[in-house]
């Protein structure tokens, strides 16, 4: 079962903290062009990267960004706000460390946090804000019952 999952079930609080981390490839870069129809040379062209000071393409930014949506479908987090604020370019290859904290929650389970992504040197290339709605006890009973089912929709059951 998946730890962000067990944790949401028993019950999220202030300043718990999901950690997830992720490579991307120019495959990944592909297929993300591909759904957004972001064909952007910065991403595909070296000479394009060259003019713009990068020393190579450049991963999107919202890809890099969607990290952090693994943790909120675990969660079960309904987004109703992002705001990205990106830092340092992201090349293909680097990994990315996401570290997204719960920074509020209050008694109608509406819930603020933050987000700070790393690269592998320990870089900062990006920080978010975030807000939402993270499950009340209803909800937290079917994670429960689903997670007791084997979770089978869920892509991150192991």
């Amino acid at each position: 079962m998946s730890e962000i999952r067990n944790k949401t079930i028993q019950g999220l609080a202030v300043g718990d903290t999901f950690v997830v981390t992720r490579r991307f490839t120019q495959t990944d870069m592909q297929a993300f062009a591909d759904v957004t129809r972001d064909y952007n040379p910065i991403h595909f062209e070296k000479r394009f990267a060259d003019v713009k000071k990068f020393r190579d393409p450049i991963c999107h930014g919202l890809l890099v960004g969607s990290i952090l949506t693994e943790v909120g479908g675990q969660i079960g987090w309904l987004a109703s706000a992002m705001n990205f604020r990106f830092k340092r370019p992201v090349y293909f290859g680097d990994t990315i460390e996401c570290r997204l904290t719960i920074t509020a929650i209050d008694e109608r389970n509406r819930a603020r946090a933050e987000a700070i992504y790393r690269n592998q040197n320990g870089t900062i290339v990006l920080e978010a804000d975030l807000g939402g709605i993270v499950p009340g006890p209803a909800e937290r009973e079917v994670l429960e019952a689903m997670v007791a089912e084997g979770d089978p929709t869920n892509g991150l059951r192991d």
